[in-house]
């Protein structure tokens, strides 16, 4: 078991910094993105329902 973890080639501390920053970056952007789009499809619904 430990020669296996021998062979694994680990990332360094900056590819792991720098791919943690682009996942929070990715997920507050698809977070933005979907309460945009769910803002915009709550009034389009409202405008055609008449729903005050």
């Amino acid at each position: 078991m430990r020669s296996e973890t021998a062979k694994v080639t680990w990332p360094s501390r900056r590819e792991v910094t720098i791919t943690t920053i682009m996942v929070f970056v990715m997920v507050a952007l698809a977070s933005i993105f979907f309460f945009a789009a769910d803002q915009i499809i709550r009034y389009l619904i409202t405008l055609v329902l008449g729903i005050h």
